[in-house]
């Protein structure tokens, strides 16, 4: 697509349209992400409860890796959006070849980390060294060879800037193929390879991580697109950073927040029962079916928001945040209503006990119930990062899931045991929702005038 056929595109194709054809790529992605991490635990569990009590513990930490790639990929897809929308082609082929040197560092610095964290970290919650040193080997590997996952990140997330949502589909698609495929293998010993347990989940995740970014990475510096990567008159200027990184850190700490909300959850549960561990990890595992539909219609939509706030389109601005919240709204409510009257038969996915059926059948049904109130908060964030305005979805993440939702987990859970871990997190997110939506309101008006 050439330039002018992107501008004309962005400009006068109806909302509708244009929002969907640029998110059922990224809805289908998402949905293929989210079976790829389902995967790995259904085959896990298998192997018992305290190999997926092991993996549970270390999700937190796959969460701050994956949140740095992401933030970087938001902050990098954003700006390069932006440019183009004002026409500065040189300024967007800087920023995305900026970007795709920051998801390196970044690989780097999550080899390193991931090294030196991961048996103490284990060490806060279990002193049975089978747990430790299952869940210390799944981390070598996962944040050792992180690069395939920063790299694949970076390259997709320039590509949905330029509006191309198929060739990061693919990309996507062949990570997660290759990871159910050889899940199993690796697993278990198939076809004559050795059975390796919890190191086998982490080998296959690796290995088809790697192999999407070999894919991608070919397609974004040799094919053509609206934004080239080239080291070629490239100069690396601390004001490219400084503008993917606006944008980009507070996602990276939005999520990073998780990952210390989940670890402060797993230090509640863990006073309880290894199983209410197990329960909240599976959670987080089948949740993405649920939401990763609305984060792909949110990737779709970014570049949308971007182009039209560098445009001062406003009423199509507007109108894409009215149709997403429609969509988002739709589908979380679909979850809520399967989470709650079918949680035993997706808790059978993963070899349950009866008492993990007993008590994750309470979690899925109550924590869906924050569902309705996330759809509006995920558009909202979206909205502020278009704008500029990253600070605002790292305050809503802070006050969501640290200002109230660990608070809430530690009082609820002594006032009325594990079950108030999952109501903190309906009561945090329509507080959330209903603080931001004039803030959401004020930032679009004033930034359209």
């Amino acid at each position: 697509m050439s330039n002018m056929n992107r501008a004309d595109k962005m400009r006068n194709l109806p909302i509708g349209k244009l929002l969907w054809s640029m998110s059922l790529p990224a809805v289908f992605s998402m949905l293929i992400q989210a079976l790829y991490n389902i995967v790995d635990s259904m085959y896990v569990a298998q192997l018992g409860q305290d190999a997926l009590f092991a993996i549970g513990l270390v999700f937190p930490l796959q969460m701050l890796s994956l949140s740095i790639g992401l933030g970087c990929g938001v902050g990098t897809n954003a700006v390069v959006a932006r440019r183009l929308g004002q026409k500065r082609q040189d300024h967007a082929d800087q920023t995305a070849t900026t970007g795709l040197l920051l998801a390196v560092f970044h690989a780097f610095v999550i080899m390193i980390f991931g090294l030196l964290i991961a048996k103490p970290f284990l060490g806060l919650f279990t002193d049975d060294p089978t747990i430790i040193a299952a869940g210390s080997s799944y981390l070598y590997i996962v944040m050792g060879f992180g690069l395939g996952q920063q790299v694949q990140i970076i390259c997709e997330r320039i590509l949905q800037a330029t509006g191309n949502m198929i060739l990061p589909m693919f990309s996507l698609l062949i990570s997660a193929i290759t990871n159910i495929l050889l899940d199993p293998i690796l697993i278990f010993g198939y076809f004559g390879f050795p059975a390796m347990g919890v190191t086998g989940a982490a080998t296959a995740t690796v290995f088809s991580q790697w192999l999407g970014m070999i894919f991608i990475l070919y397609v974004v510096i040799k094919k053509d697109h609206d934004v080239k990567v080239s080291w070629k008159n490239f100069k690396l200027e601390m004001v490219v950073i400084q503008k993917i990184y606006q944008i980009g850190v507070p996602t990276m700490i939005m999520n990073a927040i998780g990952s210390i909300t989940t670890t402060c959850l797993n230090g509640i549960l863990v006073a309880f029962s290894d199983i209410a561990v197990n329960a909240l990890s599976i959670y987080f595992k089948v949740q993405s079916f649920a939401f990763m539909p609305v984060f792909g219609m949110t990737q779709g939509a970014m570049p949308i928001l971007a182009y039209n706030y560098g445009a001062q389109l406003k009423k199509r601005y507007t109108h894409t945040i009215k149709l997403m919240l429609m969509v988002a709204c739709i589908i979380l409510t679909s979850g809520t209503m399967v989470f709650s009257f079918f949680p035993q038969v997706i808790l059978n996915l993963f070899a349950p006990t009866t008492e993990l059926l007993a008590i994750g059948s309470i979690t899925l049904r109550v924590i869906s119930y924050s569902f309705i109130f996330a759809s509006v908060n995920i558009v909202m964030t979206t909205a502020f990062q278009s704008l500029g305005y990253g600070m605002r979805s790292m305050m809503m993440s802070i006050m969501r899931q640290l200002m109230l939702l660990i608070p809430f987990a530690f009082i609820l859970a002594h006032w009325i045991g594990v079950e108030g871990v999952w109501w903190s997190y309906p009561l945090s997110e329509a507080i959330v929702m209903i603080i931001f939506i004039p803030q959401a309101y004020n930032c679009i008006k004033k930034r359209f005038g």
